[in-house]
């Protein structure tokens, strides 16, 4: 592909090795830098945000939370439904 101004991906790590998705995760980190946008559909959310500026949380077909990603990772809501993180029960 010649100068690609966009890439678009569809669950890139699906069926890969822990190994093989930090590597895919690298090289869309490589082919933002130089100036490519990169607009990703993919499972593993937080791998996602982690490389990315913005994002989107999809569920059931409709947009539940948007955001910059250190919103979006930071958010408790976002990671107790989405990124697997756990709440705090209160003592």
């Amino acid at each position: 592909m010649a100068r690609p101004h966009l890439i678009m991906l569809d669950e890139p790590s699906a069926g890969l090795s822990p190994k093989l998705t930090e590597l895919v995760f690298q090289k869309l980190l490589d082919v933002r830098a130089l100036g490519v946008t990169v607009l990703v559909v993919e499972q593993n959310a937080k791998a996602a945000l982690v490389i990315s500026d913005r994002g989107y949380v999809l569920a059931e077909g409709q947009q539940r939370f948007s955001g910059t990603a250190r919103e979006l990772l930071s958010s408790p809501e976002v990671g107790e439904l989405y990124l697997g993180a756990r709440t705090r029960l209160a003592s």
